[in-house]
């Protein structure tokens, strides 16, 4: 039974073929040229059959082709496109084309032939071309950021750094690179941030994308340096196949914002001295004249007391000026404090969860990081009523509060929990600032919210009193739990907007 493609001929596969082919004999004359290779040249049939290859070429290759020519046919093989045999091929009409080749001898009736296949190399040479140029750029930029590139498979291990990167981990060239090696040169206090943000990232409910910027304790040197850095993490069938991106250095930058946070501290204790002289000054002024009545009325009763004679109505009105006064001079201290510590409110609806986000945001910035935030926020909060600097200003407060009494202590794992929640009876929120320092004994905590009372050395003792003062002023309250524990734990509520 005959083969149903034993009727094809070899003329009807030649011309079928969708590439270039030419066929030509051992003295390199054109036999054959396929309707392909007559369309990319431009010549056709009777004009191509005969000439030879040579006049297919440019001029200036001729004379070292026919030499190829002839070692080819001196030792025949196969030779496949993309074996860097690229020619340029001669149309009709002058135009000189960059092709792909490929060759296959062939022997019919004792004489050798050869298959010549082009491919027009042209949108090849341009998709070249642009890679190259396109690595160039990124080469380029990455020499003017000094990034370093990485490229991690989560399920394998397989971890790829680059030059730079190597170096910003204080890797040798020949050093292996593991993920846990480079999680163990990560400064202990950033670690755990760290890897927080990565798993984040490989969570296939997120978008993917990290950033972190940690330190790094390079082993080879000693030297501690600041890294940024930037990835974004790719899934399949829901789970981490690769993750990419860049590595840059940011110790200049880090260095820099450690100074303008010193010179903004020292700005704004020189600010809050001022602030503390200035109502020190207001509040002797205002305190002076009830003062010196209460002096004048003590030595009436004293007076009234050494007689031989006690003068009872004399007495008591000289102790019912003391009480006046007294009363008097309390009233005018809580009058100042008001007046100083409200300014104008301008209350508005305000995102509670997004001002404690904030409020976290600028502390860290501020130089009051290091500490992990552990956020209990509820969703779907209805709206408060406001002053939103005010509330802000309080949040900060109390977090940086926080920050410096753990750091006093020297607590290793420090942590400040921030917990948003709804008192429905009240049609309030409240929110909770707890920290995981020592607390507060029971004689500070009675004294805590009194101006002028601090724990801290260069404390001037009114952000908790400025603080509760801004509360009241929005509508809430502002108190110490001293039974909340561990660490100390302050709550304020405001109220919802209508």
């Amino acid at each position: 039974m005959s083969h149903p493609l034993e009727s094809l001929s070899f003329h009807a596969l030649f011309d079928a073929a969708a590439d270039a082919s030419l066929l030509t004999d051992d003295a390199g004359h054109v036999i054959l040229a396929n309707p392909a290779a007559q369309q990319l040249l431009g010549y056709a049939e009777d004009e191509i059959a005969g000439l030879t290859v040579e006049m297919l070429i440019p001029a200036r290759y001729r004379t070292s082709h026919i030499q190829h020519r002839d070692n080819f046919f001196c030792q025949p093989e196969k030779r496949t496109m993309g074996n860097g045999r690229e020619l340029i091929a001669l149309s009709r009409d002058g135009r000189e084309l960059p092709v792909d080749i490929s060759l296959s001898p062939l022997q019919a009736q004792g004489r050798p032939y050869v298959l010549i296949t082009m491919v027009d190399a042209t949108r090849r040479r341009q998709t070249e071309n642009a890679l190259r140029t396109s690595e160039e750029r990124l080469q380029l930029s990455k020499l003017a950021a000094a990034l370093g590139i990485f490229d991690w498979d989560p399920a394998s291990g397989a971890l790829h750094l680059d030059e730079r990167s190597r170096e910003l981990w204080g890797l040798g060239p020949e050093e292996a690179a593991t993920y846990a090696k480079l999680l163990a040169r990560i400064h202990p206090e950033d670690r755990a941030a760290t890897q927080a943000a990565l798993d984040r990232a490989l969570d296939p409910s997120g978008n993917g994308e990290d950033h972190a910027e940690f330190r790094v304790i390079r082993p080879i040197d000693g030297i501690e340096r600041w890294l940024s850095a930037k990835g974004q993490v790719f899934f399949a069938a829901g789970h981490a196949v690769r993750h990419v991106g860049t590595l840059q250095d940011i110790t200049e930058h880090k260095a820099m914002e450690r100074r303008f946070q010193e010179f903004r501290a020292e700005r704004e204790s020189l600010l809050g001295q001022q602030v503390a002289a200035q109502t020190a000054s207001a509040i002797a002024h205002e305190l002076n004249q009830p003062l010196a009545a209460i002096s004048a009325y003590s030595e009436v009763a004293l007076h009234a007391l050494n007689s031989k004679i006690v003068n009872s109505e004399t007495l008591n009105r000289a102790l019912e000026g003391c009480v006046e006064q007294a009363q008097r001079a309390g009233q005018r201290l809580h009058e100042l404090l008001d007046f100083l510590h409200k300014g104008e409110l301008a209350p508005e609806p305000l995102d509670l969860n997004g001002i404690v986000r904030e409020a976290l945001s600028i502390t860290q910035n501020d130089g009051f990081g290091g500490f992990k935030p552990v956020l209990e926020l509820e969703h779907d909060l209805p709206p408060v009523l406001g002053n939103r600097i005010q509330v802000q200003k309080v949040l900060i407060n109390l977090i940086r509060n926080g920050v410096e009494a753990m750091r006093e202590a020297g607590v290793p794992t420090s942590a400040i929990t921030i917990k948003v929640q709804t008192m429905a009876e009240r049609n309030m929120a409240q929110v909770t600032v707890q920290d995981s320092g020592p607390g507060l004994d029971a004689e500070t905590a009675e004294r805590i919210f009194k101006p002028f009372f601090t724990t801290k050395p260069s404390g001037i003792g009114l952000g908790l009193a400025i603080s509760r003062s801004l509360i009241e002023a929005n509508g809430g309250q502002l108190w110490l739990d001293p039974d909340a524990g561990p660490g100390a734990t302050f709550h304020f509520t405001l109220p919802f907007a209508p």
